[in-house]
């Protein structure tokens, strides 16, 4: 059965550095992205995060289905990082398709479908948002009770849960 990393933080926290660290201890790593490049500085984002990662690494750019990549692409690999769980969401919301339980359905089947890989490594990255102020949009609060169930979800099942703050990582689970 694999084992499930969640690392959890805010903006500019380290979390994708941690990640990527985590990975560098694994043979055969597959990054599934989940950005969507819709302006010139998210796609500058992009290439920088492209630049940053091993050559040797298996890339998957996937922003919705992120369930049909398990089977695909990770069977092949010792570990996965997902970064990140916020986009993922964010995508899935503003595609217009998935409201709460949707988006929660889609997260519990792609943990389900990680579980199965064996002598497997997933390490998933996520924005924690309730440390903040609320935010002043119906679109932004819906996202940020989202994001929040989704986190709980994840941190649920996975067997270590980092939370990073300033590049410093404290384990939480």
């Amino acid at each position: 059965m694999a084992k499930t990393i969640f690392i959890l933080g805010g903006a500019r926290s380290g979390k994708s550095a941690f990640a990527q660290s985590r990975g560098m201890k694994h043979r055969k790593v597959a990054y599934l992205a989940t950005g969507v490049p819709c302006d010139r500085e998210m796609k500058e984002r992009i290439r920088r995060h492209r630049a940053d990662r091993p050559k040797s690494w298996i890339t998957i750019e996937e922003p919705f289905d992120l369930d049909r990549c398990v089977g695909e692409g990770l069977a092949r690999c010792d570990a996965a990082i997902l970064d990140c769980v916020g986009g993922w969401v964010t995508n899935l919301i503003l595609k217009g398709k998935c409201k709460e339980d949707a988006v929660l359905r889609k997260v519990k089947l792609f943990l389900d479908e990680t579980r199965k890989l064996k002598k497997f490594e997933m390490i998933i990255v996520s924005n924690e948002t309730g440390l903040g102020l609320v935010p002043p949009t119906k679109l932004g609060r819906e996202f940020r009770d989202i994001i929040g169930r989704v986190n709980q979800l994840v941190a649920k099942e996975a067997d270590e849960v980092y939370f990073m703050i300033a590049g410093i990582e404290m384990r939480i689970q």
